[in-house]
Order: structure tokens, then sequence, then C-alpha cells
């Protein structure tokens, strides 16, 4: 079968084709048309923003049945600078949970990859490199403050200084030492937020990295950081279910 990978085929037309079995990861479907299609037993899960199913805007009624499903959902949207600090507080005894279950797997287990996912080491690696980006870089302006075993995202561009090893093996308790530290600056910050500097836009740090080095709002970058943490435990979540039958 034909494989497409860093491809771009933005503006491609599809007439009368087959993609029954198809794979999608990583893509950008903005503004997709689809017409006369026939779709059953897909499954479809990412940033989903905006979607016309046969004339009905069905994004909202996810994110309705999302938050029925978990009442605590909504708490990753807070208001105001307390809001923020319950939901970090809830992330953490959550996270606290599903350690303690990945505790009680074999330790390999944890390096192994659950359908190309992400292991749950590299979770908590990926974690650190957010906490690292959007706390320690937007918010607080350290020009490169990436612990070698940060690890980004798959398709992100290369920058200079930015950490890239997938390759690295490291105990949990190394990378839960790294999650520590970076939970302990993240309260730092949080302790010290207010109406106003929530509202405020961040300085530009120095040099190339990620985020870009210009200004972001600080609202942004926490958004940005809750949700990463929300996601990414659901997905271990996910994924610890199946290395547990293993």
């Amino acid at each position: 079968m034909p494989e497409f990978e860093d491809e771009n085929l933005s503006g491609s037309r599809f007439h009368r084709v087959d993609l029954s079995g198809a794979h999608f990861r990583d893509v950008n479907l903005y503004r997709v048309v689809m017409r006369g299609v026939e779709l059953g037993d897909a499954d479809i899960s990412g940033d989903i923003t905006g979607l016309t199913l046969n004339g009905v805007d069905v994004a909202p009624l996810v994110d309705a049945e999302l938050d029925r499903r978990d009442p605590d959902r909504a708490q990753m949207r807070p208001a105001d600078a307390t809001g923020f600090r319950a939901a970090y507080d809830l992330l953490e005894r959550r996270w606290d949970e599903t350690v303690a279950r990945a505790r009680r797997l074999d330790p390999a287990l944890l390096h192994e990859s659950v359908d190309d996912e992400w292991s749950f080491v590299e979770t908590l690696r990926h974690l650190v490199f957010v906490t690292d980006s959007w706390v320690r870089r937007a918010i607080l302006g350290e020009p490169a403050p990436w612990h070698p075993l940060a690890l980004p995202w798959d398709t992100m561009p290369e920058y200079p200084g930015v950490p890239w090893d997938r390759d690295a093996r490291p105990s949990l308790d190394a990378v839960l030492d790294l999650v520590r530290d970076r939970r302990a600056t993240v309260r730092t910050v949080l302790g010290g937020l207010t109406e106003e500097s929530l509202a405020a836009d961040t300085a530009a740090p120095d040099g190339p990295g990620w985020p870009p080095p210009r200004s972001f709002p600080v609202r942004e970058c926490l958004l940005i950081l809750l949700n990463e943490e929300y996601q990414h435990r659901l997905y271990a979540e996910r994924d610890l279910a199946v290395l547990e039958t293993r």
C-alpha cells in the first residue's frame, strides 16, 4: 500500500478513492470538505475545534459529552488564578494515581509502545519538555531550559539546542525526579499568579527554540500546560490498560 510521509497534499482533490482501512497520524485536516462520504466504524481523536456532520456542528456536542464523562475536565478551562491552581492540583493527584498503576508493571513494559504511541516513560519525558518550553522558556524567559531527556513531539522542526533523543531509556524514577522538579517550578509560578499577571503577555525569550522567540499571553501558556498534562494522562491510562494484558 502507498505511504505518504512529510508530504504536502493541501488543496488535493480525491474522487472515487478507496480509503477504507487507511491510517492518518499527525495530519492537518483544517478546512477539509468531504461530500458523498461513506463513514462507518471510524476512530478519530485529536484537536477537533470545528466539525460539521450532515449540517450539524458536532464539536460542541463532543465537548459536552466528554465533560459529562469526566466532570473534572471542565476544570482544565479555568477562568482565574485560583482556578489554575486548583486544576494543577487535580492533575498532580491524578498523575500520582497513574504512576502508582504503572509501577505495578514490569519496568521493561514502561518503555514499550502501544500502537506506535509513546511509551509511558516517553510520555513523562514529553511533559518535561512541555513545562520547560511553556513555563520555563515562555513565562520565565529562560532561553534554553530543556533537560537532555526532554522529548519534543515527533514532527517538531529541529531547533538548535533542543534535545531530541528517542533512543534514551532512563528509568522511571530518573524521569519522575525530573517531573517533580518541573512541578515545583509550576507550583511556584502558580503560587505567585495574580489576575493581573494572568492577563499579561510574556516577554519574548532570547534565541531560537520552542516556543518561537515572541510574546504569548500567559493564560495561553498555562492552558497549553494543563491540556498537555490532562490529555497525555488519558493516553497513558489507555495504553497501560493494554500493557497490563501483556
